[in-house]
């Protein structure tokens, strides 16, 4: 198995390369840099090869600890991505799963040659992780969506609105068909449109500069920087409880969304509503409280103090190949985790076992309904 692609032994294979550390609930530190790959042997061509990586010492490397899990994928402009994240957590799972690379504890090293006919497998769930590491998926078919958003004359609009379009432009699908797959298509459907629309904005904006009295703003550059990444981040929160809740409409199932509880706790849908929550006559075996992240990490356990009244916690997320330390928490913590069929893939056997899926908490609603 090639490392780093066909490589002579001869000379000294330098790459630019991007250093990435990776932990689930600290910001992400990235680097530029070089690293070389070449072979310690390559004038004794009698003796087998020996091939060594040499790199830089910089911010990502100094966090470096023994029993780190390291990363290195060339990628198709012949850069390398650098990744260092600890072992046993979710970012680690994540990363195997997506390099279909598999845990070995006998075997400390692992490669995995991706070609163009798995471009197939950038499913919501690979861009999800992609989105982690800084790589940014380029949709091939984006143009199309040109129809669609032009009506937003390159301003934002709410992400309600954006949700409903979502949904409106795709009419043949059908939540109760398969409440996955829909909610999925229909998140993926306006990830697209909005990265479609943020492109055209943002490159607009660019165009103009940031200049001040003849020099560059920097710190409006930063602000404006800072803008972007936090709008996506707040929206895909947004987006994914509005396609939950359209998921529920269409079971005509009652639940009331954000209700406020115990000690100023707001749980993101409630069932069967807030009047039954608080009855104090209402049989509480019957209530349900489900919690919605789009990424989990170490966050989950907030859910923990809302809605004191429901023992049990739902939380359905749309994070792939979280650690099977944190689900074995979660278990212990009486809180049943909820991830979409098509990422709940990305979990090892024994995970799936136990994790529900969107169409399993759905018949619970509707038994409990009865």
């Amino acid at each position: 198995m090639r490392v780093l692609g066909n490589i002579e032994r001869k000379g000294n294979n330098r790459f630019v390369a991007k250093y990435i550390w990776l932990l689930d609930e600290q910001e992400t530190i990235t680097e530029d840099g070089f690293l070389s790959w070449y072979d310690t042997r390559a004038n004794q061509s009698h003796r087998s090869a020996e091939w060594r990586l040499y790199y830089q010492t910089n911010a990502v490397t100094e966090l470096m600890n023994e029993g780190d899990r390291l990363f290195i994928a060339r990628q198709r402009d012949e850069t390398i991505l650098f990744i260092v994240t600890p072992a046993h957590n979710s970012i680690e799972s994540g990363l195997l799963w997506l390099f279909g690379l598999n845990l070995q504890s006998k075997l400390p090293f692992g490669a995995q040659e991706i070609t163009k006919a798995d471009d197939t497998k950038l499913d919501f769930t690979a861009r999800f992780i992609l989105d982690e590491i800084g790589v940014e998926f380029e949709d091939p078919n984006a143009n199309t969506l040109d129809s669609i958003i032009e009506r937003f004359e390159n301003q934002f609009p709410s992400t309600k609105a954006f949700s409903d379009l979502a949904r409106l432009t795709l009419p043949e699908l059908d939540a109760r068909d398969d409440p996955d797959i829909a909610l999925l298509t229909w998140l993926d459907h306006e990830e697209a449109m909005f990265r479609r629309l943020e492109k055209k904005i943002v490159s607009n904006d660019i165009s103009k500069g940031w200049m001040k009295g003849g020099e560059a703003d920097v710190d409006s550059f930063i602000k404006y920087s800072l803008s972007v990444q936090n709008r996506r981040k707040s929206r895909m929160g947004h987006s994914f409880q509005n396609h939950l809740g359209a998921v529920f409409d269409a079971f005509e199932v009652r639940y009331d969304p954000q209700i406020i509880t115990e000690n100023g706790k707001k749980p993101d849908f409630i069932f069967p509503g807030k009047t039954e929550y608080e009855d104090v006559f209402f049989d509480t075996g019957l209530l349900t409280m489900l919690a919605a992240k789009s990424s989990c990490k170490d966050r989950w356990s907030q859910i923990l103090p809302e809605a004191k009244k429901i023992k049990q916690k739902h939380l359905v997320t749309l994070e792939p190949a979280i650690s099977e330390a944190q689900t074995a928490i979660m278990k212990q913590t009486d809180v049943q985790l909820i991830v979409p069929g098509q990422i709940r893939k990305s979990y090892t056997a024994s995970q799936q076992e136990w994790i529900w899926s969107i169409n399993d908490f759905v018949k619970l609603i509707l038994e409990r309904q009865k």
